[in-house]
Protein backbone atom coordinates (compact mmCIF):
# COMPACT_ATOMS: atom_id res chain seq x y z
CA UNK A 1 0.00 0.00 0.00
CA UNK A 2 2.88 2.39 0.77
CA UNK A 3 4.45 1.68 -2.60
CA UNK A 4 1.22 2.62 -4.38
CA UNK A 5 1.04 5.85 -2.38
CA UNK A 6 4.59 6.93 -3.19
CA UNK A 7 5.27 5.39 -6.61
CA UNK A 8 2.00 5.20 -8.54
CA UNK A 9 0.83 7.86 -11.00
CA UNK A 10 -2.12 8.78 -8.78
CA UNK A 11 -0.08 8.98 -5.59
CA UNK A 12 1.82 11.66 -3.73
CA UNK A 13 3.59 13.08 -6.82
CA UNK A 14 0.33 13.86 -8.57
CA UNK A 15 -1.08 15.46 -5.44
CA UNK A 16 2.01 17.63 -5.13
CA UNK A 17 1.82 18.73 -8.79
CA UNK A 18 -1.85 19.62 -8.37
CA UNK A 19 -1.10 21.71 -5.27
CA UNK A 20 1.58 23.63 -7.17
CA UNK A 21 -0.81 24.17 -10.09
CA UNK A 22 -3.53 25.46 -7.74
CA UNK A 23 -1.07 27.86 -6.07
CA UNK A 24 0.06 29.19 -9.48
CA UNK A 25 -3.54 29.66 -10.59
CA UNK A 26 -4.40 31.54 -7.39
CA UNK A 27 -1.45 33.88 -7.95
CA UNK A 28 -2.55 34.53 -11.52
CA UNK A 29 -6.13 35.15 -10.35
CA UNK A 30 -4.89 37.67 -7.77
CA UNK A 31 -2.96 39.58 -10.46
CA UNK A 32 -5.97 39.62 -12.76
CA UNK A 33 -8.25 40.76 -9.92
CA UNK A 34 -5.87 43.65 -9.20
CA UNK A 35 -5.86 44.61 -12.88
CA UNK A 36 -9.67 44.47 -12.99
CA UNK A 37 -9.90 46.77 -9.98
CA UNK A 38 -7.58 49.26 -11.68
CA UNK A 39 -9.67 49.14 -14.86
CA UNK A 40 -12.90 49.60 -12.85
CA UNK A 41 -11.41 52.67 -11.17
CA UNK A 42 -10.41 54.09 -14.56
CA UNK A 43 -13.91 53.52 -15.95
CA UNK A 44 -15.48 55.30 -12.97
CA UNK A 45 -13.01 58.17 -13.37
CA UNK A 46 -13.82 58.51 -17.08
CA UNK A 47 -17.58 58.47 -16.40
CA UNK A 48 -17.52 61.01 -13.57
CA UNK A 49 -14.99 63.65 -14.59
CA UNK A 50 -13.96 65.43 -17.73
CA UNK A 51 -10.30 65.72 -16.66
CA UNK A 52 -9.62 62.05 -17.34
CA UNK A 53 -11.32 62.25 -20.74
CA UNK A 54 -9.25 65.30 -21.68
CA UNK A 55 -6.07 63.55 -20.60
CA UNK A 56 -6.96 60.54 -22.75
CA UNK A 57 -7.71 62.82 -25.69
CA UNK A 58 -4.30 64.47 -25.32
CA UNK A 59 -2.24 61.32 -24.91
CA UNK A 60 -4.08 58.86 -27.16
CA UNK A 61 -5.51 61.10 -29.87
CA UNK A 62 -3.02 63.99 -29.88
CA UNK A 63 -5.71 66.62 -29.34
CA UNK A 64 -5.07 70.09 -27.91
CA UNK A 65 -7.43 72.48 -26.16
CA UNK A 66 -8.79 75.64 -27.77
CA UNK A 67 -6.93 77.88 -25.30
CA UNK A 68 -3.69 75.91 -25.56
CA UNK A 69 -0.75 76.47 -27.89
CA UNK A 70 1.04 73.50 -29.43
CA UNK A 71 4.83 73.74 -29.69
CA UNK A 72 6.95 71.16 -31.45
CA UNK A 73 10.70 71.13 -30.94
CA UNK A 74 12.63 69.75 -33.90
CA UNK A 75 16.06 68.45 -32.89
CA UNK A 76 19.03 69.79 -34.90
CA UNK A 77 20.39 66.27 -35.41
CA UNK A 78 18.70 65.96 -38.83
CA UNK A 79 20.84 68.77 -40.27
CA UNK A 80 23.98 67.34 -38.66
CA UNK A 81 23.34 63.94 -40.28
CA UNK A 82 23.93 65.37 -43.75
CA UNK A 83 20.39 66.40 -44.74
CA UNK A 84 20.12 69.72 -46.49
CA UNK A 85 18.54 72.67 -44.76
CA UNK A 86 15.88 72.76 -47.45
CA UNK A 87 14.81 69.20 -46.66
CA UNK A 88 14.85 69.91 -42.96
CA UNK A 89 12.78 73.06 -43.35
CA UNK A 90 10.28 71.28 -45.59
CA UNK A 91 9.83 68.50 -43.06
CA UNK A 92 9.57 71.16 -40.36
CA UNK A 93 6.81 72.88 -42.32
CA UNK A 94 5.05 69.56 -42.81
CA UNK A 95 5.24 68.97 -39.08
CA UNK A 96 3.86 72.41 -38.38
CA UNK A 97 1.01 71.86 -40.84
CA UNK A 98 0.26 68.53 -39.21
CA UNK A 99 0.24 70.15 -35.77
CA UNK A 100 -2.13 72.88 -36.95
CA UNK A 101 -4.53 70.33 -38.40
CA UNK A 102 -4.87 68.46 -35.11
CA UNK A 103 -8.42 68.31 -33.77
CA UNK A 104 -9.26 70.53 -30.83
CA UNK A 105 -11.63 70.11 -27.93
CA UNK A 106 -13.19 72.52 -25.45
Amino acid sequence: MQSQLWLSDDGFAKTRKLRVAVADQREQNDLLAWRNQALDAEVINLKQGSDAAEERARTDLGMIGTKETFYQVVPPSAAADGESRCTTSRSGLARMAEACSRPQFD
